[in-house]
This record gives C-alpha cells, structure tokens and sequence, in this order.
C-alpha cells in the first residue's frame, strides 16, 4: 500500500535520514522508534509530501489516501465538537463558506446583481447536496459515537475539553476521511492513561493499516505488530511488538559481536604469521600469500555503541528527617467547581510515590499546593522540618524557563559560581554540545526543553523531588536513564505521569486520586493494578448475585401469587 524505498534527507546544518526502507501492508501496524531528532516524524512529512527527500521515493498504491494525526492538535476552541469535526469535510467547508459570503451579498445587492447571486447561491446548494453535504450530520454523530462522545457532548465548545478528548476529535477528523493508511505521530501525548488504554483498544480493533511515532513502550507493546527502528539515519525493520524488538535487536547485537571478534582473533592470528615469516627464506611465499588474503577480507563491523543519551546523575544531598511532607485534610476548588475534599498523605524518606487519575482530578494541582505554589482552601499543607531541600519539574516546561536567555545561561543563572566548563559539562550530559548551549530557549523543542529543565534539577542537592510529567518528550533511551536515575535516588520522590512502562519501573507507593477522593495504596504499580483488577472482579460478582438474586425475588413474588390465587379458589 505504501512503502519508503531507500529515503535520504539532508539538511543544511546535516543528514537527517541516510537509507530508510520500509513498508506498510494491509494489517500492519507499525511502530516507529529511535532518539528525538532521529528522523522519524521527517519521514512522515516526507510521505504527506510536506517536504521532498534529497533521494529515493515513496512509492504508493493508486488513490491512497492518507490520514495524519500530527502531534500538535489542530483545533479551534470557540467551535462546537460538532462543528470542528465538520472541519474535515474540507470541500464542504469551502462551498459552505461560499455560500456564507452570497448571503451576506445578497442583503445589500442591488436589482442587476440578485439574479446572478441567486444562480449561484442555487449552484452551491446543488454542489453541496450533490457531495453529500447533508449526509454528513449522520457521519459526523456516528463517528462522536465511536470516539466515546455523549449524545449531549456535540453542542459544547471545544474548549471544554481535556487534551485527552481533544486528542480524540483529531483522530476522529481523520478517520471521517476515511483514510486507506494512518500515521499517527506521538498520539499518547498529554492524555490520561484512561485515554491511552481506550486508544489501543480503538487501534487494535482497527482495520486501517497504520504507523505510529510513540516514546511509549507499553502503547507500541500492545498496538504494534512490528517495528521500524531509527539509527543514525537507517532504519532496520524488526517483526513483532516492542518487547520482541527489544529481544531481537540485542540477539542481532551479541551475533554480530561474536562475528565481529571471531573475526579479529582470526585476523590477529593470520597478521602473527605474517610478521613472523615474511623475511623467511623458505616461507616467505606463504606469508605473502596470507597476506593477500587478509587484504581480500570483507570486514564485520562491530556493533554500533548505543545512541548518545542523557548521563544523568543527582547530586549527593543531606539525610532528610523521616517526615518530609504531609498533606492534612486537605480540600482545594477553583471557582464552585471541587477539585478534592479530605486530602491526606504522608511523603516519608525513601517514599517513590506515583499519583494518577484523569486529567483534570486535580494531579498537578495537588502538586502545586505541595510545593507551595498554591494554597489550599482548607487543610494543611507542609514540608518536614529537618533537611527537606525540594525540587520541582513543572509539566508545562515553557512557564518554568526564561525563554529570553540562553540555554548556557540558564545553568550559569542556576550557580553562578560554576565555571564555564562545569556548566558546559553539565549540560554535555543533556545532549546540548556545540553551538547548541548559545541557542535562545524560546527557539528549543518541547524535548530540548524539557532536558533543559532536568539539567537545572541537578545544579542543587536535592532530597526531595516533585515531578510533573518529566517523560514528556524525551525519547526511550532518556527515559531508561531518567528511570535508573530515580531508582537510585535516596531521597524522597512524588512523580504524575502516564508513562506506564516508567511507572512500573520507579513507583514503590501509588496515590489514586478519583472523584475528588484520594486513595493511597501500599504497593508499586503491578500491586496496585492486580488491587484494581480484584476490586473490578468482585464489583462485576456483586451486581451480578444483585442481578441473580433480583430475578429469584420475581420468582418467589411470582410463586406467592400463584400460591394466594389458589388459596383463594
């Protein structure tokens, strides 16, 4: 259906994709993976036709139509949810547009221009219905439908909604076009792990061939059915999900090693013999004749080092008493609206505490109000007392930064009696080389960043973290070392995230907060989803003994009846 046949892109400042061959076929759904800036949402461009390759092509099925869901969500918040997911009709919104314009046209038009706008007006009309204009209403509810929509939901405005739901009437747009093949490019970005867990089931359900840019291990786990590894600008095709990609690559990597010294022991041994017989009289021939040989050999490359990541390490911190921050009874709102009521938590030393529930149920608020950047409306919020040096990562990472300085100078702000080198040190294990520490921050990617700012969590001793969403953005090689990193930390740690792979790996406690209510639960992620999974089993047993026991109740009314009505003969 579409395949990238040998795609190169370089780019004045260097080469972005050197040969990248892949292909999607009917059932394939494809993961992309690879560091940030390695190419992958470029190729997606490239097959869009946004941007031309230096070299190869794209090679597609006639009239493929091609469905994209870019990373940043294309939507106008003062439209109703009906009317943005009318914005995929793009032909019709053209004509409907059109005839907007005559009937303003023709409440001023004078004699000589009424007949021509009314035959255009007319035209429109027919055009419209002729491309199935008014059928679209139908599409439109069915689609609200299977996005998870209720009936009401199609009059509010946009804006009322979650990123999460946002993010589902872009996919909804895109599938009304009904797309041969889908590209989706970070879709589980700034959406709830309810959300996530719906997107996989709608993906997996799908019969739409696809591929999928995603950081996220467990999402490419369980949508994808093979993956397209980004390396250096190669793409190297694996069969399978995430985990059997992971399990490929490094038995490739350990055969390709065993050769490669083989090889070299071989070689090492041929080049003695060499060396030791070439002024030989009576076998020197043969040492020249090795010799040739070894000139001849197709050389086995060692295996590449794994991609350049962050090298990050907290800096050493006093011991922090045993208490280091208590929420009592805690109640917050913004306006009339409850965010929770009755809040309590104990963060103690060595405490790795993960905090979910939707978006919106007050996660980074309770955050805020830990931090101190908000007060509570009642209840009482503190830090202990005895050497709690705190650190905040803030979600929104453009809010925290000076966007006006550079990234060198924000360190240099940061401890301004480091020298230059420190900090360019510093920064070196952020992936920020070169040039790169002169950039203005205003001009950095949301990965570039985010990096930025975990860069800064490093210039203090730190025991106590507060992080906001720190995976957002950084690529799977970042997040495995953001992961040890936190696992070491002797410190205290309360950490929001969706990234259920990174959840698995760092939380020791889990906080739930829902409806308003928040839940602590005295084990690490796995405890807490088989807790969940028990608590939704026997919930499932008791409606269905109520639902037993309900129609025993009618038989025994029933029988009573019977009973009474011969009794009564």
């Amino acid at each position: 259906m579409l395949r990238l046949d040998s795609i190169s892109k370089i780019y004045p400042h260097g080469e972005v994709l050197s040969d990248v061959t892949w292909e999607i076929k009917p059932g394939d759904r494809i993961g992309l993976v690879g560091p940030n800036g390695g190419g992958k949402s470029t190729q997606f461009k490239i097959i869009m036709g946004l941007i031309e390759p230096t070299s190869g092509q794209v090679m597609k099925a006639n009239n493929c139509k091609i469905g994209y869901l870019e990373q940043e969500f294309d939507v106008i918040e003062t439209n109703t949810v009906k009317d943005e997911f009318f914005r995929s009709f793009v032909e019709l919104n053209a004509i409907q547009h059109d005839l907007h314009e005559v009937h303003k046209k023709l409440e001023t038009a004078t004699p000589e221009e009424l007949d021509k706008l009314l035959k255009r007006m007319d035209n429109l009309q027919h055009e419209f219905e002729t491309k199935g204009g008014y059928l679209q209403d139908g599409k439109i509810d069915k689609m609200l439908q299977d996005m998870g929509f209720a009936p009401g939901d199609s009059d509010r405005l946009v804006s009322e909604f979650s990123g999460g739901w946002q993010m589902r009437m872009n996919l909804g747009k895109v599938l009304l076009q009904k797309p041969d093949v889908l590209l989706l490019d970070e879709p589980t970005n700034h959406i709830d792990l309810e959300t996530i867990e719906w997107l996989e089931n709608y993906l997996r359900s799908s019969t739409t061939p696809m591929a999928v840019i995603s950081h996220d291990r467990h999402f490419l786990d369980r949508v994808c059915t093979s993956i397209v590894e980004m390396e250096r600008g190669v793409s190297t095709v694996y069969h399978g999900n995430y985990s059997s990609y992971i399990e490929q690559r490094q038995l490739n990597r350990d055969a390709q090693l065993a050769a490669f010294e083989r090889q070299q022991k071989e070689m090492a041994k041929q080049q003695t013999f060499v060396d030791r017989f070439r002024a030989s009289a009576t076998r020197s021939t043969q040492a020249k004749s090795r010799e040739k040989q070894l000139e001849k050999v197709e050389l086995v490359d060692a295996p590449e080092s794994e991609e350049r990541t962050l090298q990050f390490q907290f800096a050493d911190a006093p011991r922090s008493g045993r208490e280091v921050a208590v929420a009592r009874d805690v109640s917050h709102m913004y306006d009339d609206k409850i965010i929770f009521t009755g809040a309590n938590l104990m963060v103690e030393r060595g405490d790795k505490i993960a905090i979910l529930g939707k978006n919106g149920c007050g996660k980074s608020t309770f955050l805020r109000l830990l931090c101190g950047k908000e007060k509570p409306f009642d209840g009482e919020v503190k830090i202990g007392e005895h050497n709690v040096n705190l650190a905040y990562f803030e979600q929104n990472q453009a809010e925290a930064l000076d966007l006006e300085i550079t990234v060198l100078d924000t360190i240099q702000e940061q401890v301004p009696t480091w020298e230059t080198k420190e900090v360019r040190g510093l920064l070196g294990k952020f992936l920020f080389s070169g040039d790169s520490v002169f950039k203005k921050v205003s001009t950095l990617s949301g990965g570039e960043k985010a990096r930025l700012a975990l860069a800064k969590m490093l210039t203090g001793p730190n025991n106590f973290l507060v992080l906001d969403e720190p995976t957002n953005h950084l690529d799977i090689p970042a997040k495995e070392t953001l992961e040890e990193a936190l696992i070491s930390f002797p410190g205290a740690l309360i950490v929001v995230s969706h990234d259920r792979y990174f959840l698995s790996q760092v939380a020791n406690k889990i906080v739930e907060i829902e409806d308003g209510k928040m839940t602590l639960f005295h084990g690490n992620y796995a405890y807490y989803l088989e807790f969940k999974a028990r608590q939704k089993e026997a919930r499932e047993l008791a409606e269905e003994e109520a639902r037993a026991e309900a129609k025993r109740q009618i038989k025994r009314e029933k029988a009573k009846e019977k009973e009474k009505a011969r009794s009564g003969k």
